[in-house]
């Protein structure tokens, strides 16, 4: 899953985009609603966690921007203050799809972007399971014909991504925007490397296959 998170609050954004990291997550942070509006027009983001107050385009208009764009799927959290029933009916009737009041607990957050992120088009389901394998991405947990797999979070990611595409070749630029940040190389050898120790942790029989000059995918 990739999100970003927009809040002028700089601790505050950094330390909610690290926790998201952690749960194996790619997470772009900025600081502006100019910022954020440029980052969703160029990426393909699952979820943006948007702060409704901030500096350049509020976190409102960006949200109302995404809800009125045909083509763009992200979901959208907004962040705000204000508690009463009013502003949150207005910030939903922005076409936001889900609303979370500062402060807040970081468990409740990050529970509600993985719900957020399962709405994406097409659904995804909380628990993904092909070949014997099975991802439960609201626990983090994986495993392999019941053996519980010692997974770093690109290792994690990556295999949600290939699990979610029910057995569809994933070329490793689609694994490379979906796995990873903005701040990731992409002339370097990170997912075919990734891919390799993914698959060594998996054991045999081998699950992912490389499709040659396509990508990868698990299944035969």
């Amino acid at each position: 899953m990739r999100v970003l998170v927009a809040d002028d609050e700089r601790l505050l954004a950094d330390t909610v985009a690290e926790g998201l990291r952690r749960l194996s997550m790619a997470v772009d942070v900025c600081y502006d609603g100019d910022t954020a509006f440029e980052r969703i027009s160029v990426h393909r983001y699952d979820v943006a966690v948007l702060d409704r107050d901030m500096p350049g385009r509020t976190g409102d208009q960006v949200c109302r921007w995404v809800a009125d764009t045909g083509d763009v799927d992200t979901r959208v959290l907004l962040l705000t203050a204000a508690a009463g029933l009013r502003d949150r009916v207005e910030g939903l009737g922005l076409g936001a799809d889900d609303y979370l009041t500062k402060p807040f607990a970081f468990a409740e957050l990050a529970a509600r972007v993985q719900a957020l992120g399962r709405r994406s088009t097409p659904a995804v389901p909380p628990i993904l399971e092909q070949e014997g394998v099975v991802l439960d991405v609201a626990r983090h947990v994986a495993s392999r014909d019941g053996r519980v797999l010692n997974l770093t979070n690109k290792e994690f990611a990556v295999l949600h991504v290939l699990l979610a595409a029910r057995g569809a070749v994933v070329s490793a630029e689609e694994l490379l925007e979906r796995a990873w940040d903005e701040n990731a190389d992409p002339f370097t050898h990170v997912v075919r490397v990734t891919v390799m120790n993914l698959r060594k942790k998996l054991g045999d029989p081998a699950v992912v296959h490389t499709v040659h000059r396509s990508g990868y995918r698990i299944g035969g």
